[in-house]
């Protein structure tokens, strides 16, 4: 080329060389842009829902599609790796799998559809529909890794979000920016709860992510717990319990970036993930497949470092943004509250709701425990009367707990105590002022006048 370039010098035709030197030099770019390809590798082992490989250079978080013998290819994700050996994990079913199985590598990031045309719709780990409803049509894509927030740059929690559950705005306020957790056992309406939340929140938008529940769950939550109206706000990502732990994983994920792409928007995201506990367990099988020693009950040390790392994605953006105000249910295991998720949610949470069995088997729904539970931004979120009020009444709750077995038994005897006789005549109000019905809708205001009406406080404005 450079020959060419110096007879056509010679020849006087400097116009048309440059018009050559700026082609060459364009060629030299797009050349030096191409990623320099990936070798493929072949399928050596496989034990469990571990695959291990051998000739491809992947790094961990890379992802690669395996041939199976019936002529399909399956999704894997790097989790892993040991001198020349990588670890994947699938993110289907193993069937058609065979030894020597061609590994091709595929694009490094991935990336789920968000947006608008997501509102309404039910997608799985992966962003593809579920519901039927045909193709997401978006041009807006995003990494499922999410962004770094300088927490310097975070606006700082000080509006109610009004969830619509007369105990919550009451007495443990939500702040909009706010992560908790909802500690429960199973079977003591966990799932309720989550649904009552989408019908009656004042959120703008509501992503629920339904992470390793039993498929029957996920239907009924769809189809009977949500009703026509939320439906249209809302977005469901489903991962039922039969997915692989690597799926169960991405659903976390997922959830999170779709309500980060609202928060962007500048819109107030209320985020619902059921459960942490299932993110954790997923979690966990990777971890111990891949060989990583077992820590606390079975669960690495890993575990515990990827769950800030999703929590702390929620809250409120930077200044001039939105703000996602995210629930995770908690399994406790047993009904222990010193499970280690357990543990490790409260500590790196905003506050948490206990869901108490004994109270469920009373009848009272929500089964929430009010002297179990804490709200950590309340302060910030409501004025001081209101404080004091949820104060009182958390008090004369107390009061009354701890005299129940006298009450049972007829050693209380009126007049002994007065706060033990004030705790008693308003008791039954406590509770009821307490239960709700699933359909009923309790606004933040109303809660904040039928507790200062309840305790005889006046009510400023």
């Amino acid at each position: 080329m450079s020959d060419v370039i110096e007879d056509l010098k010679q020849q006087g035709s400097e116009q048309l060389v440059h018009g050559l030197r700026d082609r060459l030099a364009r060629s030299r770019r797009r050349i030096e842009d191409v990623p320099a390809p990936q070798p493929e590798g072949r399928l050596s082992r496989m034990v469990g829902m571990t695959l291990e490989a051998e000739g491809i250079r992947l790094p961990v978080g890379g992802r690669a599609a395996i041939h199976t013998a019936h002529g399909t290819r399956l999704g894997a994700e790097v989790v892993g790796f040991q001198g020349e050996r990588t670890f994947l994990m699938p993110e289907g079913k193993l069937e058609g799998l065979a030894p020597g199985a061609r590994i091709e590598p595929l694009e490094q990031a991935r990336r789920i559809p968000v947006g608008p045309a997501l509102l309404g719709r039910v997608v799985d780990a992966l962003g593809k529909p579920l519901d039927g409803g045909g193709p997401i049509r978006t041009a807006e894509m995003a990494p499922i890794e999410g962004r770094p927030i300088n927490p310097l740059g975070r606006v700082p929690v000080t509006q109610p979000l009004d969830v619509g559950i007369r105990a919550l705005n009451g007495l443990l306020s939500v702040g909009r920016g706010q992560r908790i957790g909802l500690f429960a056992g199973s079977g003591v309406g966990k799932s309720v709860l989550l649904g009552m939340m989408t019908r009656h929140t004042s959120a703008d938008v509501i992503v629920v992510g339904l992470i390793g529940e039993r498929g029957r769950e996920v239907n009924e939550f769809i189809y009977d717990i949500l009703d026509d109206e939320s439906r249209k706000r809302t977005v469901v990502v489903a991962v039922p319990a039969d997915q692989s732990p690597l799926l169960r994983q991405h659903g976390a994920w997922v959830s999170t970036t779709i309500a980060e792409s609202f928060r962007d928007r500048g819109l107030n995201v209320l985020l619902l993930m059921d459960s942490l506990t299932r993110f954790a367990q997923g979690a966990r099988e990777i971890a111990m497949a891949i060989g990583e020693p077992p820590a606390t009950k079975g669960y690495s040390a890993s575990v515990f470092a990827r769950l800030p790392q999703l929590v702390e994605r929620a809250g409120n953006g930077d200044k001039g943004g939105g703000s996602i105000t995210a629930f995770y249910t908690v399994l406790a295991e047993g009904d222990d509250q010193n499970d280690p998720i357990v543990d490790s949610a409260r500590a790196i949470l905003d506050g948490h709701v206990v869901l108490s069995r004994a109270i469920a088997e009373t009848g009272r729904y929500p089964a929430i425990d009010v002297g179990a539970s804490v709200s950590r931004v309340m302060s910030a979120v409501v004025t001081p009367e209101h404080q004091k009020a949820a104060y009182r009444f958390r008090n004369l709750m107390s009061t009354y707990e701890r005299n129940r077995d006298l009450i049972a038994v007829g050693a209380y005897r009126k007049g002994s105590d007065p706060q033990l006789d004030e705790a008693v005549a308003i008791n039954p109000r406590l509770e009821a002022y307490l239960g709700q019905n699933r359909l009923e809708k309790a606004s933040f205001e109303d809660s904040r006048h039928q507790l200062f009406e309840l305790l005889g406080l006046p009510l400023s404005q």
